[in-house]
């Protein structure tokens, strides 16, 4: 029998989601060792709209082993403002939702066991976001740099609102992240790095609500199987025995 498969599926926070602080995805693997395989489909900068592109390149209908989990986690880009520098990343509210949904369609078409989890948007530190501008452009333009944020906590909210929406019309479970983080009332340092991204204890968060969902579906990790004998199992005058049937 085939080792389940746990596919993240996001932007640069699940591109990043393996960094040695904590991160989220490599908390997932650490779990889940000879239980799953968790494969990386993390794509820095990458927004819902072109992610359509990729769903059967990275997901093919005809998979022989198909996942039993998606994480989707795109939003915080599509939430780009369109008029600031990364305009191009933008996608208006309305197709962002879309998008959603026929991500959730697709994945869902892959197997009766395929589940899906969707990730709202974190919120965004606006403050932390044009800090992080401004070493970035100083260093390159001087002193004389744009410092207008290129996203805003608010329409953070109105994606995260639209994921949410899109989550329960598809009645797949989600992570409100958007929320989650903002019932602290230091979440901007100590869960955001640079107004954005996750830091080691916002990264924790994450894992912590996705395992939830986990044990919630049936993917808790005591409920499946190894894929190979414990060593103490091993039978040590014929040890071939780990590789049949």
């Amino acid at each position: 029998m085939a080792k389940a498969k746990f596919v993240l599926f996001g932007d640069s926070i699940t591109q990043q989601s393996f960094l040695p602080a904590g991160g989220w995805g490599a908390a997932l693997a650490d779990r889940y060792a000879r239980k799953a395989d968790i494969i990386l489909r993390g794509l820095s900068g990458y927004n819902s709209r072109w992610a359509l592109f990729l769903l059967d390149r990275i997901f093919p209908t005809a998979a022989l082993n198909p996942p039993v989990l998606v994480t989707v986690f795109f939003g915080a880009n599509d939430a780009a403002l369109p008029d600031r520098k990364s305009k191009a990343q933008h996608v208006p509210l309305s197709e962002y939702k879309e998008n959603l949904q026929r991500i959730v369609s697709h994945l869902k078409g892959l197997s009766p066991s395929t589940r899906v989890v969707l990730i709202t948007p974190p919120p965004i530190d606006v403050r932390g976001r044009q800090a992080y501008a401004r070493y970035l452009r100083r260093a390159t333009y001087g002193d004389s740099a744009e410092e207008l944020p290129e996203r805003t906590n608010e329409a953070a909210g109105e994606y995260a609102q639209a994921c949410k929406a899109a989550a329960k019309e598809a009645e797949v479970p989600i992570i409100d992240l958007y929320s989650i983080f903002q019932q602290n009332p230091n979440w901007q340092e100590l869960y955001l790095c640079d107004g954005l991204h996750l830091t080691a204890e916002g990264n924790t968060v994450v894992f912590e609500e996705l395992v939830k969902i986990l044990n919630s579906i049936g993917l808790a990790e005591e409920n499946l199987p190894l894929d190979f004998p414990l060593y103490s199992d091993v039978d040590p005058l014929d040890p071939e025995k780990i590789c049949r049937p």
